[in-house]
């Protein structure tokens, strides 16, 4: 799995010319599922992104988390995170996983998430043509592979 995880002022996500969901300060995560990913994986990436300190403290230095923070959590599922340019020009996706299991993955995801924070986390919706509004903070983006948590 991948998660590229901005810290963010504000963000949305708008379908339809409608929006969708939204939050304030907090963390927009872009999350892609590759084939063969398991719950331990999810497990481990839910910890990593629940305690990771890219807030910064009084004095300036990156030492909060989302949760110190009670910030909040937009998750946005993006297949494109596995895509693949290493041949010609069209990106090839065949790392990620069948949209079918993706799909129950992404909402376990949010249900771990919601549980971690203790509260709701915001959504996309899974396969949908959305439009994505954030003012990344810093610029402060991560991106989390659990392929490399080893």
């Amino acid at each position: 799995m991948r998660a590229a995880i901005q810290r963010v002022n504000h963000a949305q996500v708008t379908i339809d010319g409608k929006i969708h969901s939204r939050i304030d300060r907090g963390l927009c995560i872009f999350f892609g599922v590759e084939k063969n990913a398991d719950d331990t994986d999810l497990a481990w990436l839910i910890n990593k992104i629940v305690n990771l300190r890219i807030f910064n403290d009084d004095k300036g230095k990156m030492n909060l988390s989302v949760s110190d923070i009670d910030g909040e959590i937009l998750l946005v599922s993006q297949f494109t995170l596995y895509a693949s340019t290493k041949k010609g020009n069209r990106p090839s996706f065949i790392q990620a996983e069948r949209p079918d299991h993706a799909e129950k993955i992404y909402f376990k995801c949010l249900t771990m998430l919601d549980h971690k924070m203790a509260k709701p986390t915001q959504s996309g919706v899974f396969g949908g043509d959305m439009k994505i509004l954030l003012e990344n903070d810093g610029p402060v983006t991560i991106i989390i592979d659990t392929e490399l948590k080893w």
